[in-house]
């Protein structure tokens, strides 16, 4: 490694990285012929950082910097060749060897340069690039996951009006990394503070996503290998816990956002008021909408889980998110006044109901009634969460009832005896029969509107 480095070295910044992809191309490639994972040694990795990411070797030396061209001629050179690289394992490895976080002081710079890549990649369309970022999404700790998708969310959300529209039209090139990103997405926006509420754009091209084809949430979880035990501080198999905070929290998140505004001493103008509570009314449909969707997919998961043999054994919606959820909820409608956003509490509290028996009847949910009663015992009132929680009446074993007879839904309460059997009514004497009336094609009926 040190010939080629110091033949590197000669070379101006461009070339030089690209001489490094083209030497870590054949490096790899032979390496995958004795080993299906090889590892990355320490002199590759340090010519990705000194010639691609411009950190400098030598200690105390200034760090290097391209100009906007050079850099956007770095971002061309590197999504051609993995566009032109045929060999998936070899441009997962390259990928992965190039932006999977070290933990040292090019993370910073290879963070930057991998939001730029995959922005790139979303506005010209280079489905290898997209694909690899998928693959480095679900293998990635949670954190760094969360920083491509806010480099993502500012490029196509913020920074250019309507250019969401660009970002909308990958979902049939690479549904993968669709997916990846909306579990990204929703670990970013949790909704805790208003500043994390995600953006409407946003939200519209999640729901639209979605909605277009609910499966979308489970193609992650559908096309990887899995085992019981998932590992800690990376993203979820899918976004459905994610997306269930959405549509519980949004009713009050929302309102706590309406409240702030009004209590920050500068009321809003007509204008400003009526554009605001419009975008809201639409903000709660996509959340219906979205509500709608997870349930559908949640409805889908037992035949899923069953065919992996994993039904019973893991949750994709995990008590232990369940229990902030809760403890959100809760402080969210203390924070609020009940008086006041009674409404918005009542929804909440129902999409929770919904979600969670759905869940749980699906094997989604693994957990007793026992300790959703536990942990849901301080929330407000809420009569669709009280059968939630209480479970199905379970009737007694009958004998053979007579035909026509339903036994009672609900025995009596207590201190109230059972009313006796009321006597057989009397057989009604036959009515006589009624003449048919012929019925005459084209004959036509005066039509009088009642005034």
């Amino acid at each position: 490694m040190s010939d080629i480095r110091h033949s590197l070295l000669r070379r101006d910044a461009l070339s030089a990285a690209k001489e490094v992809l083209y030497h870590l191309d054949i490096y790899f490639s032979s390496q995958l012929q004795n080993a299906p994972l090889p590892l990355v040694d320490k002199g590759p990795a340090e010519l990705l950082e000194e010639f691609l990411f411009q950190v400098p070797k030598e200690r105390g030396a200034p760090p290097k910097r391209l100009s906007s061209l050079q850099e956007l001629q770095l971002l061309e050179i590197m999504c051609n060749y993995f566009q032109e690289q045929t060999k998936d394992s070899v441009r997962q490895i390259i990928f992965s060897s190039l932006f999977s976080p070290q933990g040292n002081k090019a993370d910073d710079s290879r963070m930057a340069l991998l939001g730029k890549l995959v922005s790139m990649a979303v506005a010209v369309c280079r489905v290898p690039v997209l694909e690899c970022a998928a693959f480095w999404l679900q293998r990635t700790p949670a954190v760094y996951c969360v920083r491509l998708a806010r480099a993502l969310v500012d490029d196509y959300c913020n920074l250019v009006p309507g250019s969401i529209q660009t970002l909308k039209q990958i979902f049939s090139a690479s549904p993968r990394f669709c997916c990846q990103f909306i579990t990204s997405v929703t670990a970013l926006y949790d909704l805790s503070s208003d500043d994390l509420i995600p953006p409407s754009d946003l939200l519209e091209l999640i729901v639209s996503w979605i909605f277009e084809d609910p499966r979308l949430i489970l193609i992650t979880f559908l096309n990887t290998p899995i085992a019981a035990n998932l590992p800690i501080g990376f993203l979820e198999l899918t976004p459905l816990t994610g997306l269930i905070r959405w549509c519980v929290k949004a009713p009050l998140a929302y309102k706590r956002k309406k409240k702030a505004s009004l209590s920050n001493g500068h009321p809003p103008s007509k204008i400003a008021k009526d554009s605001t509570s419009g975008e809201d009314r639409d903000c709660h449909q996509l959340y219906s909408k979205l509500h709608l969707s997870v349930l559908q997919v949640l409805m889908m998961l037992q035949g899923h889980l069953t065919e992996k043999n994993l039904y019973g054994r893991l949750g994709l919606v995990p008590f232990d998110h369940v229990v902030p959820l809760v403890e959100e909820i809760n402080r969210l409608s203390d924070e609020l006044n009940p008086l006041n956003a009674s409404k918005e509490i009542e929804l909440s509290l129902d999409r929770l109901a919904q979600a969670l028996q759905v869940a749980m009847a699906s094997g989604a949910l693994l957990c007793t009634r026992d300790d959703l009663r536990t942990v849901c015992s301080r929330l407000p009132h809420n009569n669709l969460l009280q059968l939630v929680i209480s479970g199905p009446v379970q009737q007694p074993t009958h004998g053979a009832l007579p035909p026509g007879f339903y036994p009672h839904i609900h025995t009596p309460p207590l201190g109230y005896p059972a009313h006796a059997a009321h006597p057989a009514l009397p057989a009604h004497p036959a009515l006589p029969a009624h003449p048919v009336q012929t019925f005459i094609p084209g004959m036509t009926f005066p039509y009088r509107p009642i005034r």
